[in-house]
């Protein structure tokens, strides 16, 4: 864990595209490969594979609303993600992959990789700002 002890360096918060109602039954993500087992509301994330999010991620994927953990449901596409955000009451403009409460150690643990790789892997797509330390 090259970073448990770093300062944090890098946020990464992916834009949500869309919002949408689900029934239960229903079923999202890349090949249907989730069903809603509650009437549920999803939002579409504009980032996947393509941006270097693993697709060993599909199903154990948590992004963030402030302090709200939202899980990602079905498969990381190559340029979404779906994830249940059917519990903040409101639609997010964005979500967190890293930040205060996901660390690249984390996210590369649940992508069984490490760290150094999740940030090699961020592609050219994402907006950068370099704020002074």
């Amino acid at each position: 864990l090259p970073f448990d002890h770093a300062r944090a360096v890098v946020t990464l918060d992916l834009p949500v595209v869309q919002c949408r109602d689900l029934q239960e039954g229903e079923v999202a993500g890349y090949g249907n490969a989730w069903q809603a087992q509650r009437p549920s509301r999803l939002a579409t994330v504009a980032a996947g594979y393509a941006d270097g999010v693993f697709r060993s991620l599909s199903h154990r994927l948590t992004l963030w609303h402030g302090d709200a953990p939202c899980p990602a449901v079905g498969r990381v596409s190559m340029d979404l993600i779906v994830v249940d955000v059917t519990d903040l009451g409101e639609d997010p403009a964005s979500l967190t992959l890293l930040g205060p409460h996901q660390s690249v150690d984390q996210l590369a643990e649940a992508a069984g990789t490490i760290g150094y790789e999740v940030l090699t892997a961020l592609g050219p797509r994402y907006a950068r700002s370099y704020r002074p330390a």
